[in-house]
């Protein structure tokens, strides 16, 4: 019986990379579910739950996020100060309009699991409610949304449109 050889990947030896969401007109939780998978580095051929090896994500455009059903209604956010009285309830329609870039973290950190590592993944998970984050983040490689998926590179990176260009017909015969 063979056993196969595991080797353990150590925080130095991580590449760290940023990638651009462009959430105009996308559901909620399939922002989050994509932000999420990339902050904790999933596609990555060697990730390990208890090793942070994620890259960062920069969401623009939450404004634009779409919810679902009668969400804006019934999904309430609620907050504590811990004095007396200081519980507030907000709806997620107002909350969408007022604080989108809040329901897209609230969103991303209720599918983290729940451990050390969890604040740390937070912090490379960055959300502007209009697009300011492509001038804040030059670098960021913008993800095709329509085909997110994720390999041991990263995920899937739109490519910039090639325009084709036709040969001339110079020497042939008619």
């Amino acid at each position: 019986m063979s056993l196969t050889e595991l080797t353990n990947v150590h925080v130095k030896d991580v590449t760290k990379r940023w990638f651009l969401i462009d959430a105009d007109g996308l559901v909620l939780g399939r922002v989050a579910n994509l932000a999420c998978q990339i902050i904790r580095g999933k596609g990555k051929a060697s990730f390990a739950p208890h090793v942070d090896q994620g890259d960062g994500a920069v969401v623009i455009n939450a404004s634009k996020i779409v919810l679902t059903g009668k969400k804006s209604v019934q999904k309430i956010d609620f907050r504590a100060s811990g004095y007396p009285g200081g519980q507030t309830h907000t709806h997620y329609g107002r909350l969408m309009a007022e604080k989108p870039e809040r329901a897209v973290e609230l969103a991303v950190y209720g599918m983290i699991p729940k451990n050390r590592l969890r604040d740390r993944f937070m912090r490379r998970l960055k959300v502007f409610r209009d697009d300011s984050g492509v001038k804040q983040y030059p670098y960021a490689e913008p993800i095709d949304v329509k085909n997110p998926k994720i390999h041991s590179g990263g995920p899937f990176v739109a490519k910039p449109a090639v325009a084709k260009v036709k040969k001339s017909s110079e020497g042939t015969k008619p």
